[in-house]
């Protein structure tokens, strides 16, 4: 544990003095973690040494998961989704399952997986990262349209395909009927935690009797969040779930609470993933790389290339965006934290096929980490009207014009 903790609070020193130059490179913090996590591990330099069934392993994939979607739903509050919801509602409900069922296919086909193991692996690396679309969200001159679409379907897509991961793990588990009633009702318990938690609390702060002093403002949202992950854990709620449903509560019903507490808020997430991230990668090993085979890796390169872009062709059809803009949202579907920690909780499941899910996750995700945090400020680019029209190009111009109006006047 003290060894993690050394390499985890190097390794964010490191990032943090090299967080400039990654927001002008194609250098990834999250890759660097991922990276450092696997060569530390017990795959090369066993300096870091894990085993799935740890507990460090599934209690920091819960807070980090739990962290995420708190903070991912405070993006999201009700007005925001229905204000702008026409594109992204094409994105998450028509191409988040789609992606779901061509990816399911793939390891069904390609891997030979059965159909419940392939529809959970669907729904594990159906969800997109917004931290590999940063240059493109970040770049005043894409389209708004554009930039709002990947921050609200990265912001909701982990929370909508949680019940899928839940249900299909599950059943891939053995679960009779008996089973999935009670798997509906920790899924309802936590929605209404979710909801009903944070709502009381700003419902109380704006009596006369309550006040946050802005010293403690920030600790608000923090305080709710604590609550509605105690409560979770007292009652057997999906603390998931929950989070989410609170995230979007607070972002409804208290945009002054959501604005106090954004910018911690993202920091402490952040530091979740870059944690899980770390550990994930020690998880991994050149063995397991290579035991996938290369229909493994055929299959993550289908997830990457044919899944995402099939299912962003088929869900804009009719939907006004140009060429460029259906190319970038579909190439930014990269599988990153949530899809890194529904695979740790898989792994830890005990399904008889968990580490052939976690193997085919584990590589699709490490291809993705590399493709996309690689591709993003070339994509970015694109939408730059220097790149866009060359320097070349406009002397060119002028000097057609120039001769055509010395032969008219000839």
């Amino acid at each position: 544990m003290s060894v993690l903790l050394l390499v985890f609070a190097g390794l964010l020193l490191l990032a943090v003095l090299l967080s400039s130059l990654a927001n002008r490179t194609i250098l990834s913090t999250a890759a660097l973690f991922l990276v450092a996590g696997f060569l530390l591990g017990d795959g090369a330099l066993g300096v870091v040494s894990l085993a799935p069934n740890d507990e460090i392993v599934a209690t920091l994939a819960e807070l980090a998961l739990f962290a995420v979607l708190f903070t991912d739903g405070m993006r999201v509050g009700w007005k925001d989704l229905r204000t702008a919801w026409r594109l992204p509602g094409r994105a998450l409900g028509w191409g988040l399952p789609l992606t779901l069922v061509v990816t399911a296919l793939g390891a069904h086909y390609l891997v030979g997986l059965g159909w419940m193991e392939s529809l959970l692996i669907g729904a594990i690396l159906a969800p997109t990262d917004p931290v590999f679309a940063a240059a493109l969200v970040g770049n005043e001159k894409v389209p708004p349209r554009l930039r709002q679409l990947l921050n609200v379907e990265s912001g909701v897509n982990d929370g909508l395909a949680l019940p899928f991961v839940m249900l299909f793990l599950a059943v891939a588990a053995g679960s009779e009927s008996l089973h999935l009633g009670e798997l509906g009702l920790e899924l309802g318990l936590g929605i209404v935690i979710g909801v009903a938690v944070p709502w009381v609390a700003i419902k109380l702060e704006r009596t006369r009797w309550f006040s946050a002093s802005t010293a403690y403002e920030p600790l608000n949202a923090l305080a709710i969040g604590l609550l509605v992950l105690a409560l979770g854990k007292a009652t057997h709620g999906n603390l998931f779930l929950a989070a989410f449903c609170a995230g979007i509560t607070v972002a409804t019903f208290g945009e002054r609470q959501r604005e106090s507490f954004e910018h911690f808020g993202e920091l402490i997430a952040e530091l979740f993933k870059l944690a899980a991230l770390l550990v994930f990668g020690a998880l991994i090993s050149l063995p397991l790389l290579g035991s996938v085979g290369w229909r493994g890796w055929l299959f993550a390169i289908v997830a990457l290339v044919l899944a995402r872009p099939l299912a962003i062709w088929i869900s804009f059809l009719g939907s006004g965006l140009n060429v460029r803009e259906q190319a970038a949202v579909a190439w930014f579907g990269p599988k990153g934290f949530a899809s890194v920690v529904y695979g740790l909780i898989v792994l830890a499941s005990g399904i008889a096929a968990a580490q052939e899910v976690f193997q085919l996750v584990a590589v699709t995700i490490v291809v993705s980490i590399l493709l996309h945090s690689s591709t993003d400020i070339v994509v970015a680019r694109w939408f730059d009207d220097e790149q866009e029209v060359p320097a070349w190009y406009g002397v060119a111009r002028r000097l057609r014009e120039r001769v055509r109006k010395e032969r008219g006047a000839s």
